[in-house]
């Protein structure tokens, strides 16, 4: 492969990676901060994830760039493909991993703050006014309205 088209997938790759970066940390950082944890916690593990996530991307992008896979432009193309699916790839892990966090982050609110207390309804009375002949204050079945017997399936 010749310098220019070396060169050209190298521009290429970073400039994916440090805006998929910059989408990640954005996101991650607005995902994590809703969340019921501290918010400066969660600004900080969003830097300390994306952080990681362009770390372990670029290094991939310089394994890639010394694969030989082709010439010219065909292999900055082909070259190109592979980070994109590396990248996909690295990206839905990066938000398995903050999506973990938010999760632990709500586990640990619901522990400090702890259960909360269940209201029951106060009991109001009958919702159904029972038929005529019928006991209780909650009939399971109405009557036929052709002679006022109870309901058959037959």
């Amino acid at each position: 492969m010749s310098t220019n088209a070396y060169l050209s997938f190298l521009v290429i790759g970073v400039v994916l990676v440090l805006i998929d970066g910059q989408i990640i940390y954005r996101s991650g950082r607005r995902y994590l901060e809703n969340s019921y944890g501290d918010p400066e916690a969660g600004s900080s593990m969003t830097r300390l994830v994306t952080v990681l996530f362009h770390l372990g991307t670029l290094g991939v992008l310089a394994l890639v760039s010394t694969i030989d896979i082709g010439v010219g432009i065909t292999g900055v193309v082909a070259r190109v493909g592979v980070l994109l699916l590396i990248l996909a790839l690295a990206h839905a892990i990066t938000i398995a991993a903050l999506s973990r966090i938010r999760g632990e982050q709500e586990v640990e609110a619901v522990v400090q703050r702890g259960p909360r207390q269940r209201v029951e309804p106060e009991p109001q009375g009958p919702t159904v006014t029972p038929a005529p002949g019928q006991p209780g204050t909650y009939p399971e079945v109405s009557p036929s309205l052709e002679n006022r017997s109870p309901y058959s399936a037959s």
